[in-house]
């Protein structure tokens, strides 16, 4: 299969891809489309995106294949990975991956698509789905140096910032590196304003206090206001930061090391799940929190954290 090298694929419309992709094709960028709910490419269809009529047409059309898309399997699915038409659909081609994965599994998709004369680029993006709107996401980038050079222009309409991360997999470890940041962050601030709520105090002022403090950040503002008026409509959803937190865990088990704050977020952010709330934002967490309290979960630990605390003083 040929291709024109400058021409461009996108595969993956779903909370990120859609927003990414639009800004794509609002850039002035000629895009084909593909996306498994073929309902998800009318938007880009009227914004001027081609929707390819099957995934074999996308890659017959397109040398730049950008994959937005939810895990490994679909990834697989796609790129019909493990089948005899794998090679001859990457060959010739750049393949970008936005997706969050793992890194295992990053490095061995590009030693294959290398194996079958393709080029492949990581580039997961750090932000969520108001800062991809904005094209303000922030892209870490790993590959062979003329593949990351060649695609950087690429990333401009999506991306406020692009930082090179070295070969596959730097840029999926620095983006689990910035992940463990990001979760422990917006679960600490669901804690706080659980710890708050349950002293009477007034959630208006708490994040008031929060966003004049040194720790303000976009972050917290845009969660704290979240918390503050109980308002879970997903950006980031329950289901996705429990996804990234998983794949941190299982990072840092591979390379013996500890992530103790990563091990409580899993545990808090499947409860989350196990209540319902996996396709509600993550501050959604704070269910999980107040099923704790409710509970008395913890009640049988305090005395004896009080006891250790008193003979360290």
């Amino acid at each position: 299969m040929t291709a024109s090298p400058n021409t461009v694929g996108f595969i993956g419309l779903g909370t990120m891809g859609e927003p990414m992709a639009l800004n794509l094709v609002r850039a002035g960028r000629q895009l084909t489309v593909w996306n498994r709910s073929p309902a998800k490419c009318d938007l880009l269809v009227q914004s001027g995106a081609r929707a390819a009529p099957e995934l074999g047409a996308l890659f017959e059309a397109c040398g730049i294949i950008i994959l937005m898309l939810a895990d490994e399997s679909a990834i697989d699915d796609v790129l019909a990975r493990g089948k005899d038409i794998f090679a001859p659909r990457v060959s010739g081609r750049t393949l970008v991956n936005m997706s969050t994965v793992s890194p295992s599994y990053s490095k061995a998709l590009a030693a294959e698509v290398r194996a079958a004369a393709g080029h492949y680029v990581e580039a997961p993006v750090s932000g969520s789905r108001k800062p991809a709107e904005a094209g303000q996401l922030v892209a870490m980038l790993a590959g062979q140096q003329e593949d990351v050079e060649a695609i950087r222009p690429l990333l401009a309409p999506m991306c406020r910032q692009s930082v090179e991360c070295g070969d596959v997999p730097g840029a999926l470890l620095m983006k689990l590196a910035v992940n463990i940041f990001l979760i422990t962050l917006v679960t600490g601030l669901a804690e706080a304003t659980h710890f708050a709520q349950r002293n009477g105090l007034d959630l208006a002022r708490l994040v008031s206090v929060l966003d004049a403090g040194p720790m303000a950040s976009d972050v917290s503002r845009g969660k704290g206001a979240k918390l503050r008026d109980h308002d879970f409509a997903r950006q980031a959803a329950i289901f996705d930061a429990l996804k990234n937190i998983a794949l941190v865990t299982e990072a840092a088990r591979a390379a013996g090391i500890a992530s103790p704050l990563s091990d409580v977020c899993v545990a808090l952010y499947q409860e989350a799940m196990a209540l319902g709330f996996g396709e509600l934002d993550m501050v959604a967490v704070i269910r999980a929190i107040e099923r704790r309290s409710d509970e008395g979960v913890l009640a049988a630990h305090s005395g004896e954290h009080t006891e250790r605390f008193d003979e360290a003083t």
